[in-house]
């Protein structure tokens, strides 16, 4: 309610050990974060639905649960996975979601995307029911100096150049970095791989001149841009 019907569900099966230990919950393998994965699915898209929900699974067993008040949009909010697990995490999204989330350059994008709609084939689902977006780091300066200075320092130099040779390749391997042209261009190639949008995280997001600039530059591409 406080979002006006704007809520999205996300969720996704988890990765980084690390953040399991510190907040101790057990990472398990990689099997069981799927079916939990799938088991909690499950039970949350009945409960935006029912008026009262009994699952008894591998992991979880929830019995006449309520979920009161319920969402206010019709059929609850929009249910997103993240990930681009071809044999398990894209099944699910064209089983149980209304959205993805998938990582990679363009050309993979493309193929995720190609094997979600080979899901929905066999599940039954019309692909267009669900929206396609992709994860991504966004760096954007006025210059292309600007925009290369700001990474740089997290990985302490003053210029990518500075970097390691595989620390600059991992950098523009897993940010959209640039000046406004090189950020739209970058932005355009995934669209145009099939997505609806992307999901952008900002490591200068504190900073509102650097998040108003983003804004500029996103909008001739994406149109409005969501905060």
């Amino acid at each position: 309610m406080i979002s006006a019907g704007r809520a999205i569900w996300g969720i996704g099966a988890g990765w980084f050990e690390q953040e399991h230990d510190a907040y101790g919950f057990e990472f398990g393998t990689f099997t069981d974060r799927f079916e939990k994965l799938e088991e909690g699915l499950q039970i949350v898209t009945s409960m935006f639905t029912n008026h009262t929900t009994t699952f008894d699974g591998k992991w979880f067993k929830v019995t006449e649960a309520m979920n009161v008040p319920k969402p206010v949009q019709p059929g609850g909010p929009p249910v997103l996975i993240g990930g681009s697990g071809e044999r398990k995490t894209l099944r699910m999204v064209a089983q149980y979601a209304d959205a993805c989330n998938v990582f990679g350059e363009a050309t993979a994008v493309r193929h995720l995307l190609g094997v979600l709609d080979g899901h929905c084939e066999r599940l039954g689902r019309d692909p267009s029911t669900i929206c396609r977006t992709r994860l991504g780091t966004l760096v954007v300066g006025r210059t292309m100096e600007a925009a290369e200075a700001k990474i740089a320092g997290r990985f302490g130099g003053a210029k990518l150049d500075d970097l390691p040779a595989d620390v600059q390749a991992r950098v523009r391997a897993m940010f959209i970095l640039g000046d406004p042209p090189a950020v739209q261009a970058q932005v355009q190639t995934l669209l145009d791989a099939g997505l609806d949008g992307i999901v952008f995280n900002m490591p200068d997001a504190h900073d509102l001149e650097a998040v108003e600039l983003a804004g500029e530059v996103l909008r001739p591409v994406l149109g409005p841009v969501h905060d």
